[in-house]
């Protein structure tokens, strides 16, 4: 899965249930996607809350392989910021 996809999968999720913030998947170098009230984006900005994330777990992480909470526990994300952003991605992944 492309960085394009899974983009284009959290579009669908913010146009279901719109963000209130900002929240950012880092993937380093194989780029971010940047959430933010209903639109998504592959251009870097700061963000209310941000996911440090490879890109083949953001990709599990989209398609309901890989339970965000156990992603935590088990180091294969990482939240800073505001994490009450991040305890909304169950709802947008819903989308």
């Amino acid at each position: 899965m492309t960085l394009a996809d899974i983009t284009a999968l959290l579009q669908r999720g913010v146009d279901h249930a719109p963000l209130q913030g900002s929240l950012k998947f880092d993937c380093g170098a194989d780029g971010v996607v940047v959430l933010e009230n209903n639109t998504t984006s592959n251009t870097d900005r700061p963000a209310d809350c941000t996911i440090r994330i490879t890109l083949d777990n953001l990709a599990k992480l989209v398609k309901g392989k890989l339970n965000p909470m156990t992603g935590v526990v088990t180091g294969k994300l990482k939240v800073s910021g505001d994490a009450r952003i991040a305890l909304k991605l169950g709802e947008l992944l819903k989308g």
